[in-house]
């Protein structure tokens, strides 16, 4: 108590202090702004390397204007410029760095949950080993790896269920036990530690050096940067460029990138985007000399220990150390999204609040135990800026032309590298390097308003250290405006997933079942409910709601033409009263449903003709599916998105119990009846394989306008009572469209595949005359021949399965990684998709699948196990004949 009290009156007498001499040469009272770690040395050199617009000659027009000075901006302009686009100009309101640059704490680390942005933090850590030999400038940046603490049992299933996720990929990570936790780290107490996630490579920079170095780099390579140049306007032209106005001029550009950090939101305004991005209050203490650490003859591994949320490094001879705070203690600067940020904000900070962080404190002092003798040097407690899913928007946004953002960066500095290099070649090249979709700035919409804002903001901030399960869920702000019509019907019989703003039943309870959302790395409360509902689905009726589809029309004479250009199947005729269902496969996008419509009742045999075209896909790649359309801008696109509903029937015997459900409704899908009411669009009544519903059963679907989508629900509940008809979710859909052997966009097709390596050979056809998208390219891929290929693999486990990403070892080597998998209830063993080299893809191939540490036998199996029923059926009648 006594050591704790010292403690506390130390930093009572230090931030007391501080106040005075800030208060003194400031004469400030609304907000502190407290010493910086930096040198007076570098703040000398800050003023006299900041670019101003006097002396420099002012660019009327160029390529990309790029809006924000932080370092996010300025590796842009960097990758842009080495990446021979010279015509660049970035435009900063006041000094570079000024934002949340300048007082980060400068971590860097391999390390992330995903799989996608690993590839961006290799990426970043890579230019910043080399970056001060190819600028001249120095970057202080240290390399001493860093430790990931796991002082629970649940901890060290999370790390485990991380290394069979990394192992396939290049980055170096290790599972390590408690001594040489202490070896990286010798002042750690080591009563707690149970093991720990160990990344050599790791460690941090200086984030005013870096983002210095990184604009002598673009202008080295001929980017111009002006600074003290406020973007006061933005203009569309008619051509889709960009008037940029700021008091020194305008700019006339082809592309505006906001990577504003916190004025986001002031900056999308000025073009009528209301982006989701809010600041968030962090604190981090630095101490003076600490002996223990001075003592030492190689700097300590920054240090995560989660089970306390927060992180330590070293500084010089002292620590670093930055919490998390609980949701209901972090504070969020709301202020600024309702009436902006302040003018002139730019180098200050907020008043520092120890009380927020002292259970934190509390903790650290007891795992590092010099803390409780360390003198606090500083305190800084800056804005970092936050989306909802704590992920950036990275991309060209929806709505506007040739507008793209940069923004949300909660982790900037270890995102700068990377996303610099990615936007650069998505800019450069019109085609995203890789998979980057969870940073999309366009899977937001209306439905993210402030206060949903500012609940995942809460729950994000609080949620940063805490266990990353598979299958995971988060419930604060939900449910958002994106309800379907059946949502309040369903919402206390079933466990509810979140996808795309949309409330969607996962699997759905029965009396003795354990109801709610149960975390874990293994089979839980879901495990036997979905098993029932798959059997559902096999033998009876099954019904799912499906609103989160996409859902789009494309409209015009030229319907047809467009979409053959895009897709690489064959399209479909129109025929009298029905329209033919076909997959297509998209060489930029998954594979969709398609309905030719001849509303207007054209002759459907003149294609050109054809006024209206439904497409139905997965909500994950509705945000590309949209880009993809609309960057073909000569035609009118129409997203349905809230306005429609989707309603999907699945079982073996389908089209008899259809025509006892909907009666002449099947001879007529615009008619309305009891049944139906006011059905708007199409009730396609064929044999298809659905889009990630993907069960290969006979089925139906119902396209329905929201507001009747209860009661046309309820009536066909009633109607299907004696067939036993019941809800099934998505647990189960996933699980079945594993056993038919179909693929799922973002698992077996994404940006990083090709449709013949996926195995979609039928869906394409390479000898269509049409010059569809990626037409040469599938040839060239095809005519060099394959590497590797979609294998269908069968493994057995005892309490958890394959879900996608998992590593595949063969003879002690690293040679694939799975897609997706699930648990096949018909044949009761484990399922999944894998990608193997093609010497290892032959039916009988054995390899083995990791898992939570343990690695499974596993055998290549020949696809599907479970044949769909129009394949079956055609057996039979082949068998008979």
């Amino acid at each position: 108590m006594y050591v704790y009290n010292l403690f506390m009156s130390r930093i009572i007498n230090r931030v007391t202090l501080q106040l005075r001499r800030d208060l003194t040469a400031c004469r400030r009272i609304d907000r502190l702004p407290l010493r910086t770690i930096c040198c007076t040395a570098r703040k000398h050199a800050e003023n006299s390397d900041a670019s101003t617009v006097l002396g420099k000659q002012w660019k009327d027009t160029t390529e990309t204007v790029i809006i924000g000075g932080g370092c996010v901006g300025v590796s842009l302009a960097y990758h842009l410029a080495k990446g021979g686009m010279k015509d660049v100009v970035l435009l900063e309101k006041s000094e570079l760095t000024a934002g949340s640059t300048w007082h980060a704490a400068g971590l860097t680390t391999y390390y992330h949950p995903g799989i996608n942005l690993k590839k961006v933090h290799y990426d970043s850590i890579k230019l910043y080993e080399s970056l001060e030999a190819e600028t001249g400038q120095a970057v202080g940046f240290h390399q001493p790896g860093s430790v990931r603490i796991a002082s629970t049992p649940v901890r060290v299933d999370e790390m485990k269920y991380q290394m069979t996720r990394t192992h396939w990929h290049v980055t170096p990570q290790f599972l390590i036990g408690p001594e040489k936790i202490q070896e990286l780290f010798p002042l750690i107490n080591m009563d707690k530690v149970l093991a720990g996630l160990y990344t050599p490579g790791d460690g941090h920079i200086d984030p005013y050096s870096l983002t210095m170095a990184l604009a002598a780099g673009a202008r080295m390579y001929g980017a111009q940067i002006y600074t003290r140049a406020p973007v006061t306007a933005l203009s569309p032209t008619a051509d889709g460029k960009w008037d940029v106005q700021t008091p020194h001029g305008t700019v006339r550009a082809n592309r505006i990138v906001n990577a504003t950090g916190f004025w986001a939101r002031e900056v999308g305004k000025m073009i009528g985007f209301e982006h989701p991005t809010i600041p968030v209050h962090h604190q981090y203490v630095v101490t003076a000399t600490v002996p223990e650490v001075k003592a030492l003859k190689k700097e300590l591994a920054v240090i995560r220990d989660l089970e306390s949320s927060y992180y330590l490094r070293q500084e010089r001879d002292g620590l670093l150390f930055g919490p998390y705070e609980r949701e209901d203690k972090m504070v969020l600067q709301d202020s600024w999204v309702r009436d902006g940020v302040p003018p002139g904000f730019g180098k200050e900070l907020f008043e520092s609040d120890l009380d927020r962080i002292m259970e934190h404190v509390e903790m650290a002092m007891e795992m590092v135990p010099v803390l409780k003798k360390a003198d606090i040097l500083n305190t800084v407690s800056g804005p970092i800026t936050y989306t909802p899913d704590l992920l950036p928007m990275v991309g060209p946004h929806r709505g506007v032309r040739n507008y793209w953002t940069a923004i949300g960066f909660g982790y900037g500095i270890i995102h700068v590298g990377g996303i610099g290099k990615f936007l650069s070649d998505w800019i450069r090249n019109g085609e995203p390097p890789y998979d980057l979709i969870e940073c999309d700035p366009n899977r937001y919409g209306k439905w993210t308003d402030v206060p949903f804002m500012c609940a995942k903001a809460r729950e994000s901030y609080g949620f940063n250290n805490e266990v990353g399960y598979p299958k995971e869920e988060r419930f604060a702000g939900r449910p958002t405006s994106r309800t379907s019509g059946v949502y309040e019907l369903l919402k206390d019989k079933a466990s509810m997933g979140f996808h795309a703003g949309w409330e969607q039943p996962h699997w759905f309870y029965k009396p003795g079942d354990i109801t709610g959302y149960k975390p874990s790395f293994r089979r839980i409360n879901w495990f036997n409910p979905v098993g029932r509902e798959c059997k559902l689905v096999m033998e009876k009726v099954g019904v799912i709601d499906l609103t989160p589809f996409g859902k789009f029309i494309v409209k015009g004479k030229d319907s047809h033409r467009l979409l053959d250009r895009l897709f690489a199947n064959t399209m479909p005729k129109v025929e009298h009263n029905y329209s033919k269902c076909l997959l297509f496969c998209c060489c930029r996008c998954e594979y969709c449903k398609v309905y030719p419509q001849d509303f207007d009742h054209f002759n459907s045999h003149h294609y050109a003709s054809v006024a209206q075209i439904v497409i139905f896909s997965g909500h994950i790649n509705q945000l590309q599916n949209s880009r993809m359309v609309i960057q073909e801008r000569d035609r009118v696109i129409k997203e349905l998105e809230e306005k429609v509903a989707f309603l999907e029937a699945e079982n073996r015997e389908m089209h008899d119990q259809m025509d006892y459900f909907l009666g002449e409704q099947r001879s007529n899908p615009y008619s309305s009846s009891e049944h139906t009411p006011q059905i708007v669009y199409r009730v396609t009544m064929c044999v298809c394989v659905c889009v990630c519903v993907c069960l290969g059963e006979l089925g139906w679907e119902l396209y329905i306008d929201q507001k009747n989508m209860a009661a046309v629900y309820r009536a066909v509940m009633e109607a299907g009572k004696d067939e036993g008809i019941d809800n099934f979710g998505t647990y189960a859909m996933s699980s079945l469209r594993l056993e038919k052997g179909f693929r799922g966009w973002g698992a077996e097709m994404n940006c990083d595949t090709n449709p013949l390596e996926a195995g979609l050979d039928y869906f394409i056809k390479l000898n269509k005359p049409v010059d569809f998208i990626g037409k040469a390219a599938l040839q060239e891929i095809k005519a060099k021949g394959l590497k590797r290929k979609l294998s269908y693999i069968k493994l057995d486990s005892n309490d958890n399965d394959p879900e996608g990403n998992e590593t595949i070892w063969h003879n002690g080597k690293v040679v694939g990684n799975t897609t997706s998998g699930a648990y096949s209830y018909s044949s009761q063993q484990s399922l999944a998709f894998a990608y193997l080299p093609l010497e290892l893809c032959s039916v009988g191939q054995k390899v083995e699948v990791e898992l939570l540490g343990r690695k499974h036998p596993a055998v290549v199996i020949q696809e599907p196990l479970v044949l769909t029923e129009p394949t079956r059926t055609r057996l039979q009648r082949k068998t008979k004949g």
